[in-house]
């Protein structure tokens, strides 16, 4: 859970509001409902859902989501899970009293342990989650980035050259060259699966 966190805090700290929830949602659906971990991840998905909607004035749906946010955030302690709240509830009050708020100002970025965690701050776990997450949210296929990741996590066991372990960050934080890096990246899963296959080859029947 902790990968995804970070990940979807340095994801809406990009400004990538509507996608900050992939990275949440899944971890969320495998918790237990009315846990406070339940309670949390499903008040930082509607934040940033709420956040979505007035951005793009869809104001009626803003200020539910802000008020259901709100009110799963609302009985945990701040920080929590690292993650400081009392800014995210004072935003939630603002934006479900006045929607159009977000147009005179930027919401406020989530900190994490104190910092407004970047992209550029993920360690690799994260930073996978967030390729995968940024993928799909540009419409790149994410099976090149889960094999890249696969390949990644071979280099970091065996303390190995970092190639794909660099693509994979590159990935995460180019932004505006993302889909070179992404080409980059998907030839050279091609090229490491053909050398897989060919040792394969050299010892199948």
């Amino acid at each position: 859970m902790d990968a995804s966190l970070r990940a979807g805090v340095a994801i809406y700290n990009a400004g990538r509001y509507h996608a900050a929830h992939d990275a949440w949602e899944d971890p969320w659906l495998a918790l237990d409902d009315d846990t406070d971990d339940e309670r949390f991840l499903h008040g930082l998905i509607q934040f940033t859902a709420a956040v979505h909607h007035a951005r793009t004035r869809n104001w009626s749906g803003a200020t539910g989501l802000a008020g259901s946010a709100g009110d799963y955030l609302s009985d945990l302690s701040s920080p929590y899970r690292g993650v400081a709240l009392d800014p995210i509830r004072r935003a939630l009050s603002t934006l479900a009293a006045d929607p159009e708020v977000i147009e005179r100002r930027r919401p406020p970025p989530l900190r994490y342990d104190g910092r407004a965690l970047a992209l550029a701050d993920l360690r690799f776990e994260a930073a996978a989650v967030a390729a995968r997450v940024l993928a799909g949210a540009d419409g790149y296929d994410p099976a090149p980035i889960d094999r890249a990741a696969d390949f990644a996590r071979e280099e970091i066991e065996g303390d190995e050259r970092t190639l794909f372990t660099t693509l994979v960050m590159e990935f995460v934080t180019a932004d505006a060259e993302r889909s070179l890096v992404y080409r980059r990246l998907a030839d050279h899963v091609e090229r490491r699966e053909r050398e897989y296959a060919d040792v394969d080859g050299l010892f199948g029947p």
